[in-house]
């Protein structure tokens, strides 16, 4: 139990993420069955038929993976309130979240149930949409609107139509992408492509609008939106909003002059955009999973950053480039005053317990150890990118084998991100990965080690890598997206707060850079040239983040 408690923190973000992602897939399905498809499958090619009965598929593991995770969650809150309060099973089972939380998995369950292959008549697609409404409506019940004392009905109706605009949208473009790629015919295109951006409009709308009333109560002032990590988030999440938006309004315009049946219509941009889209939508649920554990910036109002502490942590600095050793640290002096406390005894107690959850204050040396990371890493970054840049010159060929920086990266961080784990410190290799964050750090080495191998491989193979090229793309995407979940355990809010707003640009030009290469691998043209250009650029600013980032 007690190593279930110190992850519990990071593993119910994790699940709430997957819950939104399902959550989003089968109310896309749903909407892309009953709104688009049926209505014109009268019209639609065979092929579309195809495309249909796919969808139907994906729609019901959709539903069912939603219900599983739900569980998976309802269980693993239930055991963190029987674990930590002197409660039995039945009373933890009777709290409103657990009612809620079973309510939503029978949903879910029947909705995968009667989603089954074949036509839907008019019965079983009205049962579908009442289950999937009640669903949502349940989901309300574990939000952050359902314990507002003030406007608590107008915050539910706009978290309603929060998650309803972007299930219909977000969760409906995996469904699209398989029409694109499904069906044969422009005119099947003709017809799916102006239903779903009308549909796609129309969630945005929702999607803006139940946002904007959100934001406004539970930020409550412009300066939680650089005071709070709620605001932060927040902020983090309306970038990717506008990435989505400039995707979709390329896609607009295509499916416009596909519409006008121009010859010229760019489908395979379509496709690619669409890609791209789903890969962003993707980590902003995500995003949105890790935002509903975080308290509101209106209800914090002591120890906010003020916005001449914003500037003053964000102005450049030299970077540390010199090391304090490991027996300064504020952990190793602790442990050696416990051994010389405890010499009579044959082991002295540890003073760091992986996970313990117990905050250490942290010296000047212990801010020096962080910083010296950061901007060596820093230092690796920055040099990839320049060396892509250079690579793309007739002259730079030589430059080809950057990829090779990323071992020494992967290499230097894994010695040194973590100095009481193995095997710098006395914690063992898999005792240490207990706690969160160092797991993340061992997560995060392992996919930078992934991507360095197979880009190199890339770089020497050129076209004839085949699909091994988009294991860069989507690590570097994926490396972004989880540290939209990355935390520090930091005594001060204030330092957690500068910490937060450091790594959350790094994340969103880790999503440009590892989409942007995407671009670059899928597409021809302008395009991909424009692309090949960006996400070089991208890592250089990743670079500059860590080559100024500080902790005091």
């Amino acid at each position: 139990m007690a190593l279930f408690l110190d992850i519990f923190g990071y593993v119910s973000v994790v699940l709430r993420g997957l819950t939104l992602l399902a959550q989003s897939f089968t109310i896309g399905g749903l909407a892309f069955q009953l709104l688009l498809l049926r209505p014109l499958q009268d019209r639609l090619s065979a092929d579309a038929i195809v495309v249909a009965k796919r969808g139907q598929r994906f729609l019901r593991r959709s539903a069912f993976v939603w219900f599983v995770v739900v569980l998976a969650s309802l269980a693993v809150n239930v055991a963190a309130l029987t674990g930590t309060l002197d409660l039995s099973l039945g009373e933890a089972a009777g709290a409103d979240f657990a009612r809620s939380g079973i309510a939503v998995a029978v949903c879910a369950l029947g909705i995968a149930l009667l989603a089954r292959t074949g036509t839907w008549i008019t019965w079983r697609a009205v049962a579908l949409v009442g289950l999937a409404l009640s669903a949502l409506a349940m989901q309300l019940n574990l939000t952050h609107a359902a314990s507002r004392l003030d406007l608590r009905w107008p915050l539910l109706a706009a978290d309603f139509l929060h998650m309803l605009g972007a299930g219909v949208w977000i969760g409906g473009l995996p469904y699209f992408l398989m029409a694109l790629n499904g069906c044969k015919t422009d005119d099947d295109l003709r017809l799916i492509g102006p239903r779903y951006s009308l549909m796609s409009m129309v969630s945005v709308a929702a999607i803006v609008l139940g946002g904007t009333i959100m934001a406004v109560a539970y930020l409550g002032s412009f300066a939680a939106i650089y005071g709070t990590a709620y605001g932060v988030m927040v902020s983090a999440k309306v970038a990717m909003l506008l990435m989505l938006l400039v995707l979709g309004a390329g896609n607009y315009f295509a499916v416009e002059r596909l519409r006008r049946r121009d010859p010229t219509a760019p489908l395979l941009r379509m496709k690619r955009f669409v890609e791209v889209e789903l890969g962003i939508g993707l980590t902003v649920l995500l995003t949105a999973g890790s935002l509903t554990s975080l308290p509101p910036g209106i209800d914090l109002s002591q120890d906010r950053l003020s916005w001449p502490e914003v500037v003053e942590r964000a102005a450049p600095q030299w970077p540390r480039l010199t090391s304090p050793s490991v027996d300064e640290l504020t952990i190793s002096q602790l442990q050696a005053r416990i051994d010389a406390a405890d010499a009579q005894r044959v082991t002295a107690p540890p003073a760091y317990v992986p996970g313990e959850g117990v905050i250490l204050p942290r010296s000047a040396a212990d801010i020096a150890w962080s910083e010296y990371n950061h901007h060596w890493a820093g230092i690796f970054v920055v040099l990839i990118g320049l060396l892509a840049l250079i690579e793309r010159f007739s002259w730079g060929r030589w430059a080809r084998h950057w990829p090779l920086l990323f071992l020494l990266m992967a290499a230097f961080l894994f010695l040194r991100a973590d100095e009481m784990a193995w095997p710098l410190g006395p914690i063992g290799f898999f005792a240490s990965l207990r706690d969160p964050e160092v797991a993340q750090h061992r997560l995060f080495v392992v996919l930078i080690i992934l991507f360095g191998l197979f880009e190199w491989r890339v770089r020497l193979r050129g076209k004839a890598a085949g699909r091994a090229a988009l294991v860069f793309p989507l690590t570097v995407a994926a490396g972004g997206a989880l540290l939209m979940t990355h935390s520090h355990a930091i005594a001060n809010i204030k330092d957690q707060l500068l910490i937060e707003m450091s790594h959350t640009p790094l994340a969103l030009c880790g999503i440009i850079a590892g989409w942007a290469r995407w671009l670059e691998l899928r597409m021809d043209g302008r395009i991909s040239r424009a692309a090949a250009w960006v996400w070089p650029v991208a890592f250089v600013l990743v670079g500059l983040i860590l080559l100024d980032y500080r902790e005091a």
